[in-house]
């Protein structure tokens, strides 16, 4: 075999054997620097081949030192406008596109369209092609509306000069399609590929990789409007397909495996996600290699998988090493590590551990704001995060004062309309609610659950969680049958739409029997409680921090009926649970201890409910601080034993502005909060 044949043997062979393609790459630059010489043609070719090979293998460090010095060999050599070094451009701007720099991919490939118009012409198939990556690199760089700006007149000039059926025709629809998906223009997104699937099944066939492909975009296009189940149908044939017509360790099978995980993650079958995430890291790390990007991926897919479903400890165990991975191999300003720097912070988050979370956000947005700018969405995402955090370590105020500005922000730049503008009104209506601005909440959920509805539909899971969070700012309005008539009819339609044991489903259960024991119903509260827990336990495990909570809700629910000693009976264990899995400090087990000691106190075991409230007080003042509102709930509840003690000098000395009541119960009112 000439040298030429094995170097195109080794091009060919990209999508397979990679690291085979680049050893058989590397030998011959090689020989052909030492006998051509560094300059050749032939030499340079293969310098460009290697770089591919690099790129694909997930190396792009590597492939961007080969490009860029090729770059300026081939201007000193050939020109800078030779056909061949206007290609090195182009390439070194994809790679710099994939190793997250889309900015200075941008800066290669404006002059380069520029140029390819200037001397080739706006209709050549090179200046199309540059049109095309340029759009490409706007849309990673976030500027979604230029990608759109600039792929809308491509896709009818290419339709006009190559004609509607062309492959290039073709693949600009689908891309044009992925960026209405990323502007949030869903249906838009599912009117261009329902008919590009049927012309591409027509034209090319059903097992062509290019119809392949297009179904699973299709599939994500379903899942992004909420379209579950129609995503499932979708992918669950298609890797069959895949499977057979590519094989098992094909990159386009490895990832259609993905899709099928986080599809079935959406659908709150989270053990079915973790059950293809396993094996497929390991068959993403043996096939490519630990340290190719789609293995990393996988990497962080799985500890998402865990951790949607309350596996937090096994998250954070492949997080941590995971950023640390990335920042060496990507760099510290990659987006993919600056994603998981985010996934490690919501993780100690979802662990309790707040101030972790905490350190890790606020610099990250710095970060974020620096290195893709202010308005990337990316950046936009941090700054909701950062909310988030806030709000849960009872700064609530911190956070309103992130996502006022923050909606006005989105409003602006994606429109009142795109989905994370309508989900960043949910987040601060939810803040609103914390903030104990429970009409300011409401008069923002009111018009927002009539803006998705009709913007998403009404049986899109977001607008099915709208109805339930305006239920929960009525029951905190004290409007509890205003929230009875939304939940009752809503629970039918979670499991209608969603199914029976989807995590919304659950959560909307749990929802209505708070209601209901809001109004004193609370043997409708226990009858709804009582199944809810078993199905928990069965769908989720006993230890998922959803079935700790409906454990908490149940007892709570026992004791408002004057049945104190089952209430006991469930606190005790639940306490002694939650310390071993959570953690004596966590907020979670901090307010079950915060409940036990109450229902001590109902009982009438007063010593027993003061044993716990005093080192519980200490607790939250050190983890919460003094003036966060379980820790001044806490304070109360110890004044009120004290006085049952007889010890009135103590109770004056505990007693400082305390609310009503403290109880921390279901979280199942939050769980269907927007996040951004």
């Amino acid at each position: 075999m000439s040298k030429r044949d094995a170097e195109r043997k080794g091009t060919a062979n990209h999508a397979g054997r990679t690291p085979d393609a680049i050893t058989m790459l590397e030998t011959v630059l090689a020989d052909r620097e030492r006998t051509l010489g560094a300059g050749h043609p032939d030499t340079l070719a293969s310098r460009g081949n290697l770089a591919n090979a690099y790129q694909a293998a997930g190396r792009t460090q590597e492939a961007i030192a080969l490009f860029e010095p090729l770059l300026a060999d081939r201007e000193r050599i050939l020109g800078s406008e030779h056909p061949n070094t206007l290609r090195t451009r182009a390439n070194l701007a994809n790679a710099y596109q994939a190793a997250g720099r889309a900015p200075d991919a941008i800066a290669i490939l404006e002059p380069v369209l520029e140029d390819h118009e200037r001397t080739l012409g706006g209709e050549h198939p090179s200046a199309l092609a540059s049109r095309y990556n340029l759009a490409n690199a706007y849309q990673a760089a976030g500027r979604t509306q230029e990608a759109i700006a600039t792929f809308e007149p491509l896709l009818a000039d290419l339709e006009r000069n190559l004609g509607p059926e062309h492959p290039n025709t073709l693949n600009t629809r689908g891309t044009l399609a992925s960026a209405y998906q990323a502007a949030g223009r869903t249906q838009e997104t599912i009117a261009i590929l329902e008919p590009l699937l049927a012309g591409r099944e027509r034209i090319l066939g059903a097992e062509h990789p290019d119809t392949l492909a297009t179904r699973g975009t299709l599939a994500n296009a379903y899942q992004a409007a909420g379209r579950t189940a129609e995503a499932i149908a979708i992918f669950e044939p298609l890797l069959a397909d895949l499977e057979r017509g590519l094989g098992g360790e094909h990159p386009s099978t490895l990832s259609t495996r993905g899709n099928l995980a986080n599809a079935y993650q959406a659908a709150g079958r989270a053990d079915d996600a973790i059950a293809i995430l396993e094996p497929l890291l390991a068959d993403q790390q043996r096939t490519l290699g630990a340290e190719h990007l789609n293995a990393l991926r996988a990497r962080a897919n799985l500890a998402n998988a865990y951790q949607a479903a309350g596996r937090a400890p096994e998250a954070i165990a492949i997080f941590e090493p995971l950023l640390a991975d990335r920042e060496r191999i990507l760099g510290v300003e990659h987006p993919s590590s600056l994603s998981t720097r985010g996934n490690l912070a919501n993780a100690y988050q979802g662990a309790g551990r707040a101030d972790d979370a905490l350190a890790i956000f606020e610099p990250l947005l710095g970060d974020l704001e620096r290195i893709l700018g202010a308005e990337h969405p990316d950046t936009f995402a941090g700054r909701g995060n950062l909310a988030n955090a806030y709000q849960a370590a009872g700064r609530t105020d911190d956070a309103i004062a992130i996502l006022e500005p923050l909606l006005a922000d989105l409003e602006r730049t994606l429109g009142a309309e795109h989905p994370d503008t309508l989900g960043s009104r949910g987040n601060l209506a939810g803040a609103y609610q914390a903030a104990a601005r429970t009409q300011d909440a409401i008069a923002i959920l009111e018009p927002l659950l009539g803006d998705l509805e009709r913007i998403l539909g009404a049986e899109h899971p977001d607008t099915l969680g709208s109805r339930g969070n305006l239920a929960n700012a009525y029951q905190a309005a004290g409007r509890a049958q205003d929230a009875i008539a939304i939940l009752e009819p809503l629970v039918g339609d979670l499991e209608r739409i969603l199914g029976r044991d989807h995590p919304d489903t659950l959560a909307g259960r749990g929802n209505l029997a708070n209601a209901y024991q809001a109004t004193g119903r609370i043997d409708d509260a226990i009858a709804v409680i009582a199944p809810l827990l078993e199905d928990r336990e069965r769908m989720l495990g006993a230890q998922h921090p959803n079935t700790l909570n409906t454990r908490n809700t149940l007892a709570n629910a026992y004791q408002d009926a004057g049945r104190t000693e089952d209430a006991i009976a469930i606190f005790e264990p639940l306490v002694a649970d939650l310390e071993q899995i959570l953690g004596a400090g966590h907020p979670t087990t901090l307010g079950s201890a915060n409940n036990l000691a109450s229902a001590y106190q109902d009982a009438g075991r007063t010593d027993d409910a003061i044993a716990i409230f005093e080192p519980l007080v200490a607790d939250l003042e050190r983890t919460l601080g003094a003036e966060h509102p379980d820790t001044v709930g806490s304070r109360g509840n110890l004044a009120r034993a004290y006085e049952a003690a007889g010890r009135t000098a103590d109770a004056e000395r505990v007693r400082s502005g305390e609310p009503s009541s403290f109880t921390l119960g279901d979280t199942a009112a939050g769980e269907n909060t927007f996040i951004v």
